[in-house]
């Protein structure tokens, strides 16, 4: 018959797809099960409120229509559910398709099932294929495995999440409107349960067989499944454990199996008490805490409660004296085998002879050691205990008592296990590697010895003094023949031959009296040392290593070994170098990848890479995670360095009296930081000694991991140090804000000194990390606190700047901030607030507009650079630019709103318009027709006011940054800032001269170049804000003469001062002059140019007309709102830097040579 799993056998190959296709199922639900959106759960009270109206549960489907009219009815929540679509349907679709990977994985099962029954493969039935050992393994699996995909669900994705992401998903879909969409059965197999994984919840009725049975399945295949796995071995397991106390652990995969599948026919469960009691008997005589897969636990005592055979059968196992007695049998055993692995681990016990002769008693001690760790770790564990069940907690007390039960202890064997196996593992591949060059050189030694006695029993050799015996002679000859005629490959025969051989070989020497001459003894001896090794070398089997491979299983705690993290921490802190030992387990935990791999690499599916990558994933941040206690330990020494450099040691100056020396030479205090060094460089030691090492399919070196332990360290504190820094009182008079950023400067050089001091000892380049850290620390935070202007929200697994292994923590927000960057911008914004600050722009300083005190300069913008760095200045300059962005799109929504839907303000802008056309000409009775335009709009101005001046701060703020950027960019890296310069200029001069002569090269649509030298001008503060577009708009009606007359009617309330320009007249009415002029510019900056010329227009003409009426007084005198209007103008050619000119064309430049003269 033909192999069962052969590539051209479609019956073996369609099942082994089902198999392989099911653990890849697992693997995407535990992985996706960490994505989870919170706001899927709706925990707290704000996601509630604000999501509560567009995520629905199955409820949706029995009235959808309702439920989406509702949402139609309010346009800020359709608003809402569009953007909650754009950031979430991405990961809803992934779940989506697991969720359906797993109806089509039952339905694919059910096919292959009436295909067998149907005859559609020939010669094969549901018998012939449980008749086939790989065939009856993996129907046994593909059961097994669909309920464990339940079991998971549940346990990972609760109820209700399941449902809201369904519901969610098929609202934002296009695949309802499909006709194969499957939807409806993916909702009827995973409709919420009601259950819940949280410690203490009540199992809900009829649980999990209620839910199994949501898909039928072919029930004499079910019960076919569960006969087989009641009365066979089916992975021949009982082999590797021949001693009949083992047992049980050698059935305990098929153990897992069975309770699995018993769900599925739960009658079994309730009534088959005969049935019951043979399992229970042969499968949990003296163990009811069971791994079902791994690593997930579960305690049969509290599963089967609700099951009245299952529990009668159970109730022997669980009863007192049988827990007392396997609990002080094992821990026996595991006291007496504790001490055989320490003997066998001392240096130099495990030889390659002392293996080869004791082969069986080495397998047995690592038997019985993994057997004890397994059920010790198992019965032991925390989570298979239900805290609420009395007896449960009862039999687990009694256990601790019995089994005199330590962690460390139990921690210990299975280092001790580990390392002890690990060793064993090794030297049997190299033996195995080495046996026929080996084998061979034994037989040629060997047989020159024999051909070497023939010749000195020849009496041709002078000196040995022994008589010629051509008998002798011959014999030897003839052995030499036989040693060399051995065959490597037929071991049986070549191994009964050897004996022979070396009986044959005590005999000559007994007979013919050859122990007169010591040579010839020693020849023989020799001769026969080699034939020995020989048959223990034909004896290393690879038999052996795959007991040991399934001895040595470790599945079981892929979960449990969490518990003891903090055992392994405290002793690799107390000796680092118990890595080395950690190692081991590491790699025996590691063998648990074999279990969900195995038919996957058997099917050669494409999925092998990412199941493996996900496993070897898991298990590579659980040692990460094991070994952070080392930087953690090392930065605290670190903190202690810095204490004593800083305020302990006195620096020695150039010059000294030399009875000053004693007191310059503080021993005590460079003793404690030499001592503290010392330790730091132990624990470096520690880790690296751990070697490169392939875990799963992922190899960690441990200098990356060093690396990137000591990198998450220090991210953690330095986002701690940030978060905690930056908290400001709004009522604090005057603000923290440069308190803090001195402290925090303190605090973030102190870092800094720290880690220039211990990269040496640690081996590491500390500038790179420290640059690479903070920047990614600050960029994350920038990030965070943009996405609250953002629709698509840049959530964390997409985010370039947050990792898996060194991840930026989430600090809670303590305002309306999100991070440290968004409440160090508001503070700066609160305090330099246009309405109670003026900015004198010749001094770049703010001060109070009541007390006139000093506020703020842009002193403040060099502590932030020393703080912060360039990266905390960009950051501020890129939040400046979202609240920009965001204040001007509520200006727009505003000018709609009080103008264009306002029918008065909207006459009298016509009346004025027609008044003042042509823009030429002069306007008759001006300060009439302007007085009374103001007067009519005059409850408009204040919000516009507040916007305009809003936006003026923040670009002054932009300014300042820029300023501070390029200043330190040209002192610290003055040959990028000069190659930056060049490449600009060289960029724009193309550009300009391709729209001169489009024949002339320009930067092609795919080209990143303009965008990627924007980022780096901007760093480097080489760009002016003001030329920048914030917002594309469309055309606005008014837009021109609504800003004119806005401008003339804040004129009224500011004053020209001789030193200081225009300044706020009463600070009951406070206007401040650089954030109004600045806020204009960049408002009609995002419009076409020609409104900005109107505006300009209209300036100069009510300057013309105004100084046109007043010349016909007596004594002509220039009016206070000409000189505004005229240093505004001035003002806007200065900012804009734009010619002269563009101002002339309004205004006579007589009046603009001559205005300051008059004043």
């Amino acid at each position: 018959m033909l192999d069962f799993l052969a590539e051209n056998n479609l019956c073996g190959q369609a099942i082994l797809r089902i198999v392989s296709c099911g653990n890849a199922i697992i693997a995407e639900l535990l992985r996706l099960s960490e994505f989870i959106p919170a706001v899927f759960r709706l925990k707290d009270r704000a996601d509630q409120q604000k999501y509560g109206d567009i995520i629905f549960d199955f409820s949706y489907f029995k009235g959808p229509e309702l439920c989406e009219s509702k949402l139609e009815a309010k346009p800020e929540l359709q608003d809402l559910d569009e953007e909650f679509r754009e950031n979430n349907i991405e990961i809803v679709t992934r779940f989506y398709l697991a969720f359906q990977s797993v109806h089509k994985y039952i339905v694919d099962l059910n096919r292959y099932l009436d295909d067998l029954n149907e005859g559609v493969y020939i010669q094969q039935t549901l018998e012939t294929v449980l008749l086939n050992e790989d065939g009856k393994q993996l129907l046994c699996e593909a059961l097994y495995l669909y309920g464990v995909m339940l079991l998971v669900i549940d346990q990972k994705i609760e109820g209700e999440v399941r449902e809201r992401m369904l519901v969610s998903y098929y609202r934002y879909s296009a695949a309802r409107s499909s006709a194969d969409s499957n939807m409806d059965d993916i909702c009827k197999l995973l409709r919420s349960t009601g259950y819940s994984s949280q410690p203490g919840a009540k199992r809900p009725p009829n649980y999990p067989e209620s839910y199994f049975q949501r898909v039928p399945i072919n029930e004499a295949f079910i019960s076919m499944v569960i006969g087989r796995l009641r009365s066979d071995d089916i992975y021949n397991q009982v082999s590797a454990y021949p001693l009949p106390e083992h047992r049980s652990t050698a059935l305990a995969n098929q153990a897992a199996m069975l309770y699995v599948i018993l769900y599925f026919d739960p009658s079994i469960l309730h009534t088959h008490q005969a049935k019951m009691r043979e399992i229970v008997d042969k499968y949990f005589p003296d163990n009811w805490v069971i791994s079902i897969y791994m690593g997930i636990t579960v305690n049969l005592g509290d599963a089967w409660e609700p099951y009245k055979a299952a529990k009668t059968a159970l109730n022997n196992t669980l009863d007192l004296s049988n827990v007392k007695e396997q609990a002080s049998r094992y821990a026996t055993v595991s006291e007496r085998v504790h001490a055989q692995v320490q003997q066998f681990l001392k240096e130099g016990y495990l030889r390659e002879e002392m293996v080869l002769d004791n082969i069986p008693r080495l397998l047995n001690c690592l038997r019985d050691c993994n057997v004890a760790i397994r059920w010790l770790m198992l019965h032991t564990a925390d989570s298979a205990c239900d805290p609420n069940n009395k007896r449960l907690r009862q039999i687990k007390d009694q256990i601790l008592t019995d089994s005199r039960y330590n962690p460390k202890i139990l921690f210990q064997l299975l280092l001790d296990t580990a390392q002890f196996e690990f060793i064993l593992k090794e030297m049997f591949k190299q033996m195995l590697s080495e046996k026929q060059a080996k084998w061979e050189y034994y037989k040629k030694e060997g047989s020159e010895r024999m051909t070497e006695l023939a010749d000195v029993f020849s009496g041709v050799k002078p000196l040995t003094r022994v008589e010629k015996n051509e008998n002798l002679q011959a014999w030897f000859r003839e052995i030499s023949k036989q040693i060399l005629s051995l065959n490597y490959d037929d071991s049986t025969a070549a191994g009964r031959k050897t004996v022979q051989l070396i009986q044959a070989l005590e005999e000559v020497q007994e007979f013919h009296q050859l122990e007169s001459n010591l040579q010839v003894c020693q020849f023989l001896a020799d001769t026969r040392k080699f034939l020995h090794q020989m048959i223990r070398t034909i004896n290393i089997k690879e038999e052996v290593l795959i007991t040991m491979q399934i001895v040595g299983d470790l599945s079981f705690a892929w979960q449990l070994i969490d518990s003891f993290t903090s055992i392994m921490q405290e002793s690799i802190r107390v000796s680092p170098s118990m890595v080395t030992k950690l190692r081991a387990t590491f790699l025996k935990l590691a063998s648990a990848l074999d279990l969900p791999l195995l038919r996957i690499n058997q099917a050669n599916s494409p999925d092998l890479l990412s199941v493996s990558q996900y496993y070897s994933g898991e298990l590579v941040s659980y040692v990460r995670k094991v070994l952070q206690i080392i930087p953690e330990s090392m930065f605290t020494s670190l903190l202690k360095i810095i204490k004593l450099q800083t305020h302990d040691i006195i620096e020695v100056p150039t010059r000294l009296d030399k009875d000053k020396l004693r007191d310059y030479a503080q021993l005590g205090p460079r003793y404690e930081v030499a001592k503290l060094t010392h330790a730091i460089s132990i624990f470096t030691e520690g880790i690296l000694m751990m070697k490169t090492t392939l875990v799963g399919i992922i190899k960690v070196d441990p200098k990356q991991l060093l690396e990137d332990g000591i990198r998450k360290e220090l991210v953690k504190r330095v986002a701690f140090a940030l978060h905690r820094g930056l908290i400001f009182n709004p009522r604090a008079k005057p603000s923290e804000l440069m308190p803090k950023l001195k402290e925090l400067g303190a605090t973030m050089d102190g870092f800094h000194r720290s880690f220039e001091y211990i990269q040496d000892y640690v081996n590491i380049y500390g500038l790179k990390i420290w640059q690479e850290e903070v920047s990614r620390i600050i960029n994350y935070n920038v990030e965070q606190e943009c996405n609250n202007f953002l629709r698509t929200k840049i959530q964390d697994w997409q985010s370039m700047y947050q990792s898996t292994h060194i991840p930026i923590p989430k600090l809670p927000p303590v305002d309306e901030s999100v991070t440290f960057i968004g409440r160090l911008c508001r503070e700066i914004l609160r305090i330099t607030d246009p309405k109670m600050t003026c900015h004198i722009d010749q001094l770049n300083t703010w001060y109070d507009m009541k007390t006139h005190q000093e506020v703020t300069s842009s002193r403040l913008f060099s502590e932030i650079q020393t703080t912060l760095g360039t990266f905390g200045l960009n950051g501020l300059d890129r939040l400046l630019c979202f609240m920009i962005v965001k204040e001007l799109q509520n200006f727009l929504s505003m000018f709609q709103k009080i103008i264009l839907r306002d029918r008065t303000v909207q006459d009298t802008l016509k009346t004025l318009m027609n008044a003042v056309s042509p823009l030429k000409s002069i306007v008759a009775n001006s300060n009439k027709i302007y007085l009374s335009a103001i007067a009519k709009t005059q409850k408009i101005w204040t919000a516009y006011l507040e916007a305009i001046m809003k936006v003026g701060q923040m670009q002054i703020l932009r300014q300042q940054i820029a300023n501070e950027l390029n200043y330190s960019c040209r002192f610290d890296s003055k040959h990028l800032a000069a190659a930056l310069e060049n490449l600009n200029k060289a960029l724009l001069a193309d550009i300009e001269a391709h729209y001169q002569d489009p024949s002339l090269p320009y930067p092609k649509e795919d080209n990143t170049l303009l965008y990627e030298i924007t980022a780096y001008l901007e760093a480097a503060g080489i760009h002016n804000p003001l030329n920048k577009i914030y917002i594309t708009t469309k055309r606005l009606p008014y837009f021109p003469i609504v800003n004119f007359l806005f401008l003339i009617a804040q004129l009224p309330k500011l004053q020209y001062n001789k030193n200081l320009g225009m300044v706020c007249r009463k600070p009951a009415d406070p206007v401040d002059w650089p954030p109004l002029v600045l806020g204009l510019l960049t408002l009609l900056k995002q419009f076409h140019s020609r409104y900005t010329e109107q505006f300009l227009a209209l300036i100069g003409q009510f300057i013309r007309s105004t100084v046109e009426q007043c010349t016909s007084q007596k004594i002509p005198e220039m009016p206070a709102d000409v000189v505004g209007a005229l240093l505004f103008l001035e003002d806007y050619v200065r900012y804009t830097k734009l010619p002269r000119r563009v101002a002339e064309a309004h205004v006579p430049n007589f009046i603009f040579d001559e205005f300051r003269t008059v004043l």
